[in-house]
């Protein structure tokens, strides 16, 4: 990765037209071949940006200040940026890096959950994680104590898309003559915050929501020290 402090002047022209006047910002050129214009505000995002595939020209304008070029491979996109003065420059190999590793994922959450299913429903217990079915898996199916099936679907945050997910789920079990022997299979939508348009469209397909609090499920919570 390149890192550049500069002032500099940056124009884009494509399926777009934007124009950053003089100032100082930062300049990133990385290995994928994106180049990322920064201020020193704005959170993360950038003032503008050019994504891979693209190619990159160094060169000088008729001025006789350093100039960048990159322009865009799939289209006629490009981005020109004009140095006047450049406060640093550097280089440094990142190599290639091992991606970030949340706490408190969906996966993580499905193991705390396949290790105490009572937490959802009083008397669940657990039948298998990862249960098959011909769109996916789900990711608990379980056992109530009536000894009916019961599928659970965890999500870190749950929306619509969710519940939409474990009707499928639900539509396909439910013709499977041995879940259903005692009766229909009935679902969880359980996660760690629920929209309330999620909660109503769960509750209007009969599907029982189930917020999940992650310390207590990892022993973290300690319910004494509490005010409240």
């Amino acid at each position: 990765m390149r890192i550049v402090v500069a002032r500099c002047q940056v124009d884009y022209a494509g399926r777009l037209t934007a124009h950053l006047p003089m100032a100082t910002r930062v300049l990133m050129i990385k290995a994928d071949g994106s180049v990322l214009v920064h201020s020193d505000g704005g959170s993360y995002k950038p003032l503008n940006w050019m994504s891979p595939p693209a190619t990159f020209r160094e060169g000088t304008s008729d001025e006789g200040q350093v100039e960048w070029t990159v322009s865009a491979t799939k289209s006629d996109d490009t981005l020109r940026i004009l140095i006047e003065e450049v406060h640093s420059d550097s280089s440094h190999e990142l190599g290639i890096d091992p991606g970030l590793q949340k706490d408190g994922v969906e996966k993580h959450l499905q193991e705390l959950l396949a290790d105490h299913p009572a937490s959802l429903a009083e008397g669940l217990s657990l039948v298998r994680r990862e249960f098959p079915t011909a769109i996916g898996p789900v990711d608990l199916m379980c056992r109530d104590e009536a000894g009916l099936s019961v599928a659970v679907e965890v999500k870190r945050r749950g929306d619509i898309d969710g519940v939409e997910q474990l009707t499928r789920y639900l539509e396909l079990l439910n013709r499977d003559p041995l879940l259903v022997a005692r009766g229909p299979v009935r679902g969880i939508f359980a996660a760690q915050e629920i929209k309330p348009q999620a909660r109503v469209l769960a509750t209007d397909r009969g599907i029982a929501c189930a917020v999940v609090d992650y310390d207590a499920l990892r022993g973290m919570d300690d319910v004494e020290s509490r005010l409240f």
